[in-house]
Parts: structure tokens; sequence; C-alpha cells
């Protein structure tokens, strides 16, 4: 592969993940004490009762720590030129290139925790597909769109 990418995603970003990490493990947290009163109410045998608590405690640790560090560690951006490439995955590393002259528009979004944070999703969207840059400064979002789209105009008259 070749070098890495000059752009990282803000910490802010891993703040945010971590987040709804967290809104995941309340999720999995009102399951398993469903399960847990079940298990007392009807008299179940007592390891199911541990077994909803260690799935707890691993959705916990995987969704507020481990995969929104290596997301972090791994998710770079970089806008060139004639092309921008995408570097995303868990644990697979997925790189993707697009081409100036295939991105049609740029959007930037913005939930209530992404504005809470300051952050805000570009999406770029080709033919085929859209690709999203996640977590990015506000300001930083509005200033890439805007060149991307500078970009892609100036692509679109190269051709």
């Amino acid at each position: 592969m070749r070098e890495q990418l000059m752009y990282q995603i803000p910490r802010k970003g891993l703040t945010v993940w971590r987040l709804y990490g967290i809104f995941n493990t309340l999720v999995a947290a009102i399951l398993m004490g469903v399960v847990c009163f079940l298990t007392f109410y009807f008299e179940w045998p007592s390891f199911i009762f541990y077994i909803a608590i260690a799935l707890i405690l691993v959705v916990a640790i995987t969704t507020i720590w481990l995969f929104p560090n290596i997301r972090w560690n791994h998710w770079r951006y970089e806008v060139r030129e004639h092309e921008i490439e995408i570097q995303s995955g868990l644990f697979i590393i997925k790189r993707t290139l697009i081409p100036m002259v295939r991105v049609q528009h740029v959007d930037t979004s913005q939930g209530p925790i992404l504005k809470k944070h300051d952050l805000a999703n570009i999406s770029i969207s080709t033919a085929a597909t859209t690709h999203i840059i996640p977590m990015l400064v506000t300001n930083d979002a509005d200033s890439l769109r805007s060149r991307i789209s500078i970009l892609a105009r100036v692509a679109e008259d190269d051709v």
C-alpha cells in the first residue's frame, strides 16, 4: 500500500463515536435487563443471568472503547487535484479513490449530536454511490465541501 493519507478525523470525532457506543450499550443493557428479569421471574437457570451480564460488559468494552479507537486510527482522507482518497475500516482497511470527474455533488450533514460537538459529515455523491467523510469540524467540512466542488467543476471543464 501507499503511504499514509494526510488527514485524520479530529479527536472530537472519537468522542462522538464513543457517545454512540454508550447509546448502543444502553440499548443492550435494557434488553439484557429484561432477560435478567425473566430469569428471576420464571426461575430459569442462573447461568443465563451471568451470560447477560457478560454480554453487557463485552458490548460496553467493544462499542465504547475498542471499536471507536480502531476506527479513529484507521480513518484518513486526502483531497487532491484530480481525486479524493478515503481510507476506512475497522479490521479490514479499505482505500477508495474517487476521481474528481465522477463527483456529481457534495453535501454536508449535521445531526443534533454532531452539532453539539461542532462536527459535520461530508457526503460525496457519484453516479454509482455516495462516499462519506465523517466527523469533520464544521468550518473544515464547509471549506472542504467548497474545495471539492471547485475541483470537480474544474475537472469537468478539462474533459
